[in-house]
């Protein structure tokens, strides 16, 4: 038996172990040969092996290994089918962390479909303008790039909360007029990317969320951000940097909006699924996400 079937069973036990009710049943058609939670099991599994090509995951595994495995474009159309369910289980898996924790640091980064001396020329995810990508810059990087930003707010314990996928263009502030919706009564720590007066006001008025961002050197009343605070944001950069090295997830293999958004939340969530492994399963520490599942 492969490593990554060992781990597929491993984490199709972590899943059943959780009770998710939330198999999508149409009532039409025949019984599907796997069930919701075997399929997402499938695709977090590849995700946390570094495997983001579905030929090459097919060609890794056999039918005297997962007898119920389904064909390879099946799989495809029912993971980006699932993508509700995926989010209830990274929901579900983050709770068991976030339940008291206070503190979140809000970042975002760049999600590139293609190289961007290429942006004029391809096709890929540009079905519908509403989720069309589109051209950004990136301030830490000095470059413009084409596709998509990712959004996320994470404890200070490298978990995440919540998760927006936007065009390249909009603006990062922009995605705090909505977190007032999922979080409340709490600090939250940003870059000067988040400097708002507005919002910072709107976000404590409304929900009780006190924003800490640093101030620019010529902003009046300036001081210096406490160390503790500098320090807890390299957090979530640790994060998206550990996204890009083991999840790979500025490889892009999508055709669609939908594919992109269904591989993107399938990373995110095989990562909270190890780091509720490490936690509650073999007590490490939650962040070292290369250790084995078996």
């Amino acid at each position: 038996m492969t490593n990554i079937v060992k781990n597929y069973f491993r984490v199709l036990e972590v899943l059943s172990s959780l009770n998710f009710e939330l198999e999508f049943k149409s009532g039409i058609g025949r019984k599907p040969k796997m069930t919701d939670l075997e399929v997402v099991a499938l695709s977090f599994t590849a995700e946390f092996m570094s495997i983001d090509s579905e030929n090459s995951l097919f060609k890794q595994i056999s039918l005297s290994e997962i007898p119920n495995l389904i064909e390879r474009s099946q799989f495809n159309k029912r993971r980006k089918s699932l993508f509700l369910f995926s989010e209830q289980i990274r929901t579900k898996l983050a709770s068991k962390f976030l339940r008291y924790e206070d503190y979140f640091i809000v970042d975002s980064m760049p999600l590139e479909i293609c190289k961007f001396s290429r942006h004029n020329r391809i096709k890929i995810c540009k079905d519908d303008f509403e989720t069309a990508p589109s051209k950004g810059f990136c301030a830490s990087q000095n470059s413009w790039f084409f596709g998509y930003k990712l959004h996320g707010v994470c404890s200070v314990t490298g978990v995440f909360h919540s998760l927006d996928i936007t065009k390249a263009e909009v603006h990062d502030v922009h995605f705090l007029k909505n977190i007032k919706q999922q979080m409340s009564d709490c600090v939250l720590l940003g870059d000067r990317g988040y400097l708002s007066d507005s919002i910072q006001i709107d976000l404590f008025q409304s929900a009780n969320i006190k924003l800490e961002t640093p101030k620019r050197i010529n902003q009046m009343n300036y001081k210096p951000q406490p160390y503790i605070f500098k320090k807890s944001r390299k957090r979530i950069e640790t994060l998206f940097s550990q996204l890009c090295d083991q999840f790979l997830i500025r490889r892009n293999y999508a055709k669609t909006f939908e594919g992109f958004k269904t591989r993107i939340l399938a990373k995110i969530t095989a990562l909270t699924l190890v780091q509720y492994i490490n936690k509650f399963i073999f007590d490490r520490p939650i962040n070292n996400i290369k250790n084995q599942l078996i």
